[in-house]
């Protein structure tokens, strides 16, 4: 895992239900951690770009709504609501380390089309030289489908691609890919993949999560674009985000998809 121990500058991608507890509300306690992980990343030299679902998960909470809307006006309604609760939180903890941030909301045309690609790619590029912290999100209050991610895995690994990121770290709910449902007793984790096939695909399970919208194929999916930019990729537990300092000291954590390895 020597890659992970050189890269420099990095895409930190975080799911709602990391972010969140059961209920929906945020887990403060586990963002201030991830935060701080974060800020003494920055301190060492290194350029983090972070990848933060929940926006609509804490609107859900907020709005009392008692489940995640299934129309896309009632989600829509919900993030706008959550995203400046959720940046809010984020600016509070980051300022606390003596980083800024600033908030970058996407769809999925800033991707595809030439002129909006090139202007966002300028955003990064400044955020990054003025020593900021881009946050990112989809843009949940305008996006319909025609112009969707449809889930922040696959959007991390756009802005990976992007930004020419070295390492895109996946925070989730399990400890990384395994190779059968990790609720079976049996299931063993898989520490190292150098080829995403279709067996592979065909272990990834579903969203685990009410909260959230990805699962384990979305992140196989956010592999396979970021190798196709030559960027790898480990998924870790989100829960303790101290394994982030594990990777970066190359040692073995979740699973890591070498894919430029296999290249060689």
């Amino acid at each position: 895992m020597r890659d992970c121990k050189d890269a420099k500058k990095i895409v930190i991608k975080v799911g709602t239900s990391t972010l969140t507890h059961a209920n929906g509300n945020l887990n403060l306690k586990r963002i201030e951690e991830l935060v701080r992980v974060i800020s003494d990343m920055k301190n060492s030299g290194k350029d983090i770009v972070l990848v933060t679902s929940g926006a609509i998960g804490v609107g859900v909470a907020r709005l009392k709504l008692g489940k995640r809307p299934g129309d896309v006006k009632g989600k829509q309604a919900a993030a706008a609501v959550g995203q400046s609760i959720l940046m809010g939180i984020y600016d509070k903890f980051f300022s606390e380390h003596g980083h800024v941030i600033g908030q970058v909301l996407i769809t999925r045309d800033c991707m595809t089309e030439e002129i909006k690609r090139k202007n966002a790619m300028n955003t990064f590029g400044m955020l990054i030289e003025y020593g900021a912290v881009p946050i990112v999100n989809e843009n949940d209050t305008v996006a319909v489908e025609e112009i969707k991610f449809g889930d922040n895995d696959t959007l991390a690994a756009h802005v990976a691609a992007l930004i020419g990121a070295d390492l895109l770290v996946l925070l989730t709910d399990v400890d990384g890919l395994y190779d059968k449902n990790p609720k079976e007793v049996d299931a063993r984790l898989i520490p190292e993949v150098k080829e995403i096939n279709e067996e592979l695909k065909q272990v990834a399970g579903g969203s685990g999560s009410a909260n959230g919208t990805g699962g384990m194929v979305t992140k196989l999916l956010a592999a396979e674009i970021a190798g196709e930019a030559n960027i790898n990729t480990i998924i870790i537990n989100g829960s303790n985000p101290l394994l982030v300092y594990d990777i970066l000291d190359g040692k073995v954590a979740g699973t890591y998809f070498n894919i430029k390895e296999a290249r060689k």
